[in-house]
């Protein structure tokens, strides 16, 4: 599959952030083991991050960035969650943020410069927080309980967000509120250093430990008029293609289960048999369903990408494929995991082993929104209409 066409100044980019990936892959791997068992937010990986300038990838280069596009972000994401996946699907909502914004050039004035530059500059983290406990996943259309109040100089938030991950780590996040006297969504910048917020710690999943989707509380915040970033009366939203990032990572996942066991069925002989287990012919069909499930994921997941790319008349159109794009990647990196343990046995239900961390966190891809029977269901709404 060719990739989009780029100017050489973009493939200097892209190829120096994937050999800066492929690295930062192995160290984050040394660590994946302790982040996960402790249950800590990965502060050295993110340190690491910053110091290799990633936080800026899908920024636009008139701002100091990488201007990485969606496929090219897609495919770092693989890398790094080879090495620590938590990581990884953490890194995504901040980059992805970002990259809709870049994409799209939506937020009121100057906001998306200036906030590029505190992250080019200061190496500001960002997330997009919206879950909430009393609506479930923004995309299945619930109304923010969180409350926007106009001020004469802008707006008070009240309210509280769910699984907002990097909760402990964030210096901004965009709040999701719904304005006062209106039934429209807002977007708003909250800077982290403003009195009232508070990270209530709630985060107790056996999945994906290191995101630390912690819960956000908002007393009183103020935030400035100019901060309020777009606002949404549910008419015309133009679909998230950076989601993609939600298969990316349990596709990068599903590529280090499938490393381990190729590793261990190619050295693990027992004296029952004259060679490495790889020789047996049922481990060797295994193999093969592996591969086969990894090639069919990577090459829808790349597909859609790139047609978001290539052709962005048509991304208002492209929201059944990006669902079917993560139901179908997040089912088969489950497979692949569940495969891969097949082949090593009771050995990957060891606490000392990779498998079974990859097993607990390629499940949250389930649960990620949309969740598998909301994609089912808009597939058959888009085919009957």
């Amino acid at each position: 599959m060719s990739l989009p066409l780029r100017k050489t100044t973009e493939i200097d980019h892209f190829d120096e952030a994937v050999s800066t990936a492929l690295g930062l892959k192995e160290i984050f791997k040394k660590r994946a083991d302790f982040v996960d068992q402790e249950g800590v937010f990965p502060y050295e990986n993110f340190q690491d991050l910053k110091n290799a300038d990633f936080l800026s990838l899908t920024i636009p280069k008139e701002y100091g960035g990488k201007g990485l596009n969606l496929l090219e972000f897609l495919t770092i994401q693989e890398h790094l969650a080879e090495g620590d996946a938590p990581t990884a699907l953490s890194l995504g909502w901040h980059l992805g943020t970002l990259l809709e914004a870049a994409e799209n050039r939506h937020w009121s004035g100057d906001a998306f410069a200036d906030l590029s530059r505190k992250v080019v500059i200061q190496k500001a983290l960002i997330n997009l927080a919206q879950t909430e406990r009393a609506t479930g996943s923004p995309s299945r259309g619930g109304i923010p309980t969180t409350t926007a109040v106009k001020k004469a100089d802008g707006w008070l938030i009240n309210g509280s967000k769910a699984f907002t991950s990097m909760a402990e780590a964030l210096d901004y996040s965009i709040i999701t509120a719904t304005i006062s006297e209106t039934n429209h969504k807002g977007f708003f910048l909250v800077d982290h250093r403003e009195k009232g917020i508070f990270v209530k710690e709630t985060w107790d999943s056996v999945s994906m430990r290191g995101t630390k989707s912690d819960d956000l509380l908002l007393k009183d915040v103020y935030v400035p008029k100019e901060n309020l970033l777009v606002v949404e009366d549910g008419k015309n939203v133009v679909p998230k293609g950076w989601y993609l990032q939600v298969p990316a990572v349990y596709l990068g996942i599903a590529r280090a289960a499938r490393n381990y066991a190729i590793e261990f069925a190619s050295e693990y002989s027992p004296n029952t048999l004259s060679g490495p287990i790889s020789d047996v012919p049922e481990v060797r069909r295994k193999i093969g369903k592996i591969e086969l499930e990894l090639f069919q994921a990577r090459t829808i997941l790349h597909a859609v990408a790139e047609k978001w790319v290539n052709h962005p008349e048509q991304r208002q159109n492209l929201g059944t494929e990006l669902a079917a794009v993560k139901h179908s990647v997040t089912n088969s990196a489950n497979r692949v995991v569940d495969l891969a343990m097949r082949i090593v046995g009771a050995r990957s239900l060891s606490v000392q082993n990779p498998l079974q961390r990859h097993f607990r966190d390629v499940r949250a891809g389930l649960h990620n929104p949309p969740t598998d029977d909301a994609i089912v269901y808009s597939l058959a709404d888009a085919a009957l209409k």
